[in-house]
C-alpha cells in the first residue's frame, strides 16, 4: 500500500407594481448579452492586443457562481462558491462601476481586464448587476463538466493504466519492465468507488478509512477473492488522465500501476462540492 498524492446572485426585487417581471427579466437579458459580448471576443481574441492567437472555448453562464455585488473579494472567494455547490480549481472577480448597460460593461472590461476575459483556463462563468455595478466571476471547476460518468471515467483509467504498463519506465530510481494489462473487476471497482464516495462526503483524505478499514477490508467487502491487494488514492484532479499523471509522477503510485504480480484492477472518483478537495480518486489493484 502506498501512500497518496494530495496533489482549493440575489436577484434585486425593487419591483414596479405595474411592472412585475420587468426588472428581473431585463437584468436577466443584460446577463446574457454581456456573458455573449466576452464569448463573441474569446472566438476573436486577438482584439485584446491586435496579435494572433487561437480561439477559445465560450464560456458557460452558470447562475451558481454570480455573486451578489461586493461578494467575492479576498481569500474566502471559493468558500463562497462552495457554499453554492461550485467547487473551483482557478476564480477570478471582476467588479465594474458606472456601466449603464451590457455594451458599457463590455467595454470596460476589454479595456480594463482584457487578459483575464481570453484566459483559457476559465471554463465558466457568473455575472451579477445592481444598477450600474457588476461583477463578473470567472471559474473553472475542480472536475472537467465533460468528464462524464462513473463507467466512462473507469474505462478511461483502465485504458491508461494499461497503456502505461504496455511500456518500460522509471518508477522513481525502480527500473519496470514492460507489464501485461490488467482486467477489470467490478468487485474492486465497486470497492474503490465506495471509497471515494466515502472521502468526498465524509470530507477526508486517507487509505484508512473513519471505521478503521484498510483497502483489503474494503476490497473483500465487496466480494473479491484476491490475496493481493495495492491502492492509489489522488484528491482535486479534474480528469481521469490529470489523476493518471499525478500518480505516474509518484514513484509509489507508480510502482503500484506497473507492478506485474497485479493482474485486475478497479477505479472509481466521487465529487462534494463542500468537500476541501472537491473530488476524489480510488485504484485497486489485485492479484487473485
Amino acid at each position: 500500500m502506498r501512500h497518496a498524492v494530495r496533489s482549493s446572485r440575489f436577484v434585486s426585487l425593487c419591483l414596479l407594481i405595474l411592472s412585475p417581471l420587468l426588472a428581473p427579466t431585463a437584468h436577466a437579458g443584460a446577463e446574457r448579452q454581456l456573458a455573449a459580448a466576452i464569448n463573441d471576443l474569446r472566438a476573436h481574441p486577438q482584439r485584446c492586443d491586435r496579435r494572433a492567437a487561437q480561439r477559445l472555448a465560450p464560456l458557460a453562464l452558470k447562475q451558481n457562481i454570480a455573486l451578489p455585488i461586493g461578494y467575492g473579494y479576498g481569500g474566502g472567494l471559493r468558500e463562497q462558491l462552495k457554499s453554492s455547490g461550485y467547487a473551483a480549481v482557478a476564480v477570478r472577480s471582476i467588479r465594474i462601476v458606472g456601466a449603464e448597460d451590457a455594451e458599457e460593461a463590455f467595454d470596460q472590461l476589454q479595456d480594463e481586464h482584457c487578459s483575464a476575459l481570453i484566459d483559457a483556463q476559465y471554463a465558466d462563468i457568473g455575472i451579477s448587476r445592481a444598477r450600474s455595478e457588476w461583477q463578473v466571476v470567472l471559474a473553472r471547476p475542480v472536475i472537467d463538466s465533460r468528464m462524464g460518468d462513473n463507467r466512462s471515467v473507469g474505462k478511461a483509467l483502465l485504458a491508461q493504466v494499461n497503456a502505461a504498463r504496455a511500456r518500460p519506465r522509471m518508477c522513481g530510481r525502480q527500473r519496470f519492465a514492460a507489464a501485461r494489462p490488467l482486467s477489470w473487476n467490478p468487485s474492486l471497482g465497486a470497492a474503490a468507488q465506495g471509497h471515494s464516495k466515502a472521502m468526498a462526503y465524509g470530507n477526508y483524505f486517507a487509505h484508512q478509512d473513519p471505521d478503521g478499514d484498510m483497502p483489503a477490508d474494503r476490497a473483500h467487502a465487496a466480494g473479491y477473492r484476491g490475496r493481493q491487494i495495492g491502492e492509489n488514492i489522488a484528491a482535486g484532479q479534474s480528469s481521469p488522465g490529470s489523476a493518471m499523471a499525478g500518480w505516474l509522477a509518484s514513484p509509489g503510485h507508480c510502482a503500484n500501476l506497473m507492478n506485474p504480480m497485479f493482474t485486475q484492477v478497479g477505479a472509481g472518483f466521487a465529487s462534494d462540492a463542500r468537500s476541501d478537495n472537491g473530488v476524489y480518486w480510488t485504484m485497486l489493484f489485485g492479484a487473485p
